[in-house]
């Protein structure tokens, strides 16, 4: 393994670690302001990683991805402990129950939309910014650049990489495959014999993650990213 591609996954470990915390302290925002105090009383309100980690899904996972299994699916793949939601405390139980599941996946829509941001201000600002950001649009990452430019290409790799985990986790998330965001919206939808169903799938809907999750989010993300690498390419 490079030294780059070392760099690049300690990089993935530790964006993935706050995105991941903002989006579940989102959910935890969201419910505390509809009424709702339990993830607020427990701390979950918070950027802080310790908070949300779950040793598997944002640990183990990730790791095996990035140093054992590298190159085995196109995006980081991880998940934090859920944030506990008591929606009796709701006004509107269906309702409040479906912004705060929203507001995950909106809080990495909002980060990804923020690195973009970033990354224009980089590559409008030097030229040394312009060219590690048209690098990684393109797709053509010097190594030398690192050396080179050791402050302003770590950051344009640091705002590319949150810009593509953060898309990724909010697509993967609104996936309708319990126990995804997806899932707790869908299930509003679905009648009472159907929803016990579709809450009992367990291990086969882990195993559809697996085999399909990835393929259905590249299927929204890929152009998304080719859009915004098309933006960052005119500056």
């Amino acid at each position: 393994m490079s030294e780059l591609r070392i760099v690049q996954g300690i990089f993935e470990f530790v964006i993935l670690l706050f995105a991941l915390s903002l989006h579940e302290a989102a959910h935890a925002w969201t419910a505390s302001k509809l009424g709702d105090p339990t993830a607020r009383m427990l701390g979950r309100v918070t950027l802080n990683p310790a908070k949300h980690i779950d040793p598997i899904g944002t640990i183990v996972i990730p790791l095996v991805m990035l140093f054992v299994l590298p190159g085995y699916g196109q995006f980081l793949i991880g998940w934090a402990k859920p944030t506990p939601v008591t929606t009796r405390n709701f006004k509107n139980a269906t309702r409040d129950d479906i912004l705060t599941t929203l507001a995950g996946p909106l809080s990495n829509v909002l980060a990804a939309v923020g690195s973009v941001i970033a990354l224009i201000i980089l590559a409008k600002a030097t030229p040394s910014g312009a060219a590690a950001v048209h690098g990684l649009a393109g797709g053509m990452i010097d190594p030398e650049m690192m050396s080179a430019s050791p402050v302003i290409f770590p950051m344009a790799i640091i705002f590319y990489l949150a810009m593509m985990l953060n898309l990724f986790l909010a697509v993967f998330n609104l996936l309708p495959l319990p126990p995804l965001d997806g899932s707790h919206i869908f299930r509003h939808m679905l009648p009472y014999k159907a929803l016990r169903i579709y809450d009992s799938l367990g291990i086969f809907s882990l195993i559809l993650m697996i085999l399909v999750g990835g393929s259905v989010v590249g299927y929204f993300v890929n152009p998304a990213v080719a859009a915004i690498n098309g933006v960052l390419l005119s500056f």
